[in-house]
């Protein structure tokens, strides 16, 4: 199996490597359309600012070819947002895989944003979660959320009740990170692999 991994002006990427590797799957990172094509699996990591993220895939061309990919493709954390059709992180256009605007959570007195840590996901709808028992601990870090769609195939609440997972066609997305989500993450990840 050939996974490739999208590059672009990410930070450290490197626990998503840690995964795949201890999953026992070789990767690709690139940023080659044609590498992309060719590959049984993408995945779009989620490490940065959605403007900034925006911007690294419109100077590749990848904003346009992403949307055109009809193999397994999978969004984490940021890679969700950027699917979605608007972030209001930078007021930034995305790429409209998924109907849905991302906003920032609203201010709370006493209550942080960025939502950092462990949190529960719920509703599946989606065979990523195949396996998994319902509300399974993950770990999120994000100010920003995706609101909840008909696309929505598991979700969470922190503030509000937003989109944990979305799922349309070919192309699966998770807010959380996968990678760092122990073993709940472990399993969506394998079962991305065996889709």
């Amino acid at each position: 199996m050939k996974v490739a991994i999208i590059k672009y002006n990410a930070g450290n990427v490197q626990s998503v490597f840690y995964a795949l590797e201890r999953l026992g799957v070789s990767y690709l990172l690139t940023d080659d359309e044609a590498e992309i094509r060719s590959a049984d699996k993408v995945i779009l990591p989620g490490v940065g600012e959605a403007g900034t993220t925006m911007h690294s895939l419109r100077e590749t061309g990848l904003d346009r070819v992403i949307p055109t990919l009809k193999q397994p493709f999978l969004g984490t954390c940021v890679g969700l947002q950027l699917m979605c059709r608007h972030s209001e992180e930078g007021d930034t256009d995305c790429m409209g895989i998924f109907d849905i605007a991302v906003k920032r959570f609203p201010a709370r007195p006493g209550v942080k944003v960025p939502h950092v840590g462990w949190n529960t996901i719920f509703g599946y709808g989606t065979p990523l979660t195949h396996g998994l028992p319902e509300n399974a601990y993950v770990y999120f870090v994000h100010s920003y959320y995706a609101e909840l769609s008909p696309h929505t195939v598991a979700q969470t609440e922190y503030l509000v009740p937003f989109s944990a997972m979305l799922h349309r066609d070919n192309f699966y997305a998770a807010q959380f990170h996968t990678e760092i989500s122990s073993e709940a993450g472990a399993k969506i990840l394998g079962n991305f692999l065996r889709l």
